[in-house]
């Protein structure tokens, strides 16, 4: 919340990730499939970590927060979520 209003953001998840895409979406947020042109226009990422810097390399293709969903419950994503956007 800011100023008391709720704020509803644009999230990029991975496709793999329905549960977590279903949860965004049950707490008032818009979700969209991850791809470049998404990640940029996003207030948030969600990744699941699986081939996160591979090659050791750090190519940044966003500005928005980006969160490994690895080891979470869709829930404790969304808090991660609404943390970060506060």
């Amino acid at each position: 919340m800011r100023n008391g209003v709720k704020v509803v953001a644009r999230i990029a998840v991975e496709e793999s990730l329905n549960q977590v895409k279903e949860a965004l979406q049950s707490a008032g947020h818009e979700v969209v499939a991850m791809n470049e042109s998404s990640a940029q226009s996003c207030d948030c990422c969600v990744i699941t970590g699986q081939d996160e810097n591979v090659m050791g390399m750090a190519d940044t293709t966003t500005q928005a927060s980006v969160i490994n969903a690895a080891g979470m419950t869709s829930e404790e994503i969304v808090e991660q979520v609404n943390r970060r956007l506060q």
